[in-house]
């Protein structure tokens, strides 16, 4: 190395050296070490890559009890009537977003399991359904506010983690066998058109639907290839309608096609599920 190329060397190292020091925010003090912040590795994401939504099924109270006192929790709680700030809704945080909360158990969703690791859970106080003697449930709504509250709050974290719509999912998505929240009557559709979660565009649908009747059977393991396909990867793949899988595609339908989730293998769950393929995962 010539004199020249020395001082270039030693007056670059100065300047990197000075410009650390001058930067004193860069630099942290922990217990017995300190931390320089200077230098960043590209090769990192985002630890949240899933929005998951649930239902309590309890009034407020026990809500809150259940979600701080017990071996369960959520990040965010959402009242039963929220209350409302300057005109924003407020929302209960009860685990911060850096830390891992106990609301997604055992659970899978589009080659990814125990998302407890990688999400946001929101809690949403509604009793879900009530069974009567016949096995007829009956589902109970969301109120207004708690809608407006939900959007506000999904927006910000979608927003702030980047989130893809077909990673904002329920409970019932990611462990369909065991867990029915949010529900048949969660607005999924009303939050997809505000941004938040997948839908199916209507006229891919229809294209997919060609001319059959919506409630036309179709063959159990077309229907098993796509929904494993598109996200439900528990689905069994063996062309019979055990019990597996009609609550996987009653879990689908309870989401893209709540008006009969009798978890049949139908046309027009069939053109559903082709149309979020084709929005969602063609790379």
């Amino acid at each position: 190395m010539s004199a020249t190329q020395k001082c270039l060397a030693l007056f670059t190292l100065a300047a990197v050296l000075s410009g650390c020091a001058a930067r004193h925010e860069e630099t942290e003090a922990r217990e017995g070490y300190f931390v320089n912040h200077t230098f960043s590795a590209s090769a990192q994401n985002e630890r949240v890559r899933f929005l998951i939504l649930h239902y309590t099924a309890l009034d407020d109270s026990r809500s809150l009890k259940t979600l701080t006192k017990d071996q369960v929790s959520a990040h965010y709680l959402i009242p039963a009537v929220p209350a409302f700030k300057e005109g924003k809704p407020v929302v209960l945080q009860l685990v911060d977003e850096n830390k891992r909360a106990w609301h997604a158990g055992v659970s899978n969703w589009n080659g990814r399991n125990n998302l407890n690791d990688s999400s946001v859970g929101i809690e949403i106080v509604n009793p879900g359904y009530t069974e009567n003697m016949l096995g007829k449930r009956t589902w109970y709504p969301y109120g207004e506010k708690q809608i407006e509250a939900i959007a506000v709050l999904a927006k910000d974290i979608i927003h702030r983690y980047q989130i893809t719509p077909d990673n904002v999912i329920g409970h019932s998505d990611i462990a369909p066998l065991r867990k029915q929240d949010p529900g048949k009557l969660f607005p999924w559709a009303h939050l997809a058109a505000l941004g938040i979660g997948a839908w199916p565009d209507q006229p891919t649908v229809i294209k997919y639907l060609a001319g059959r009747s919506p409630y036309t059977p179709v063959e159990t393991s077309i229907v098993q290839a796509l929904l494993k396909q598109y996200g439900y990867d528990q689905i069994p793949q063996t062309g019979t309608l055990d019990e597996n899988t009609q609550k996987t595609i009653a879990a689908f339908q309870m989401h893209f096609r709540p008006a009969d989730i009798r978890g049949l293998a139908d046309a027009e769950t069939e053109a559903i599920a082709r149309a979020l393929i084709e929005k969602y995962r063609q790379t």
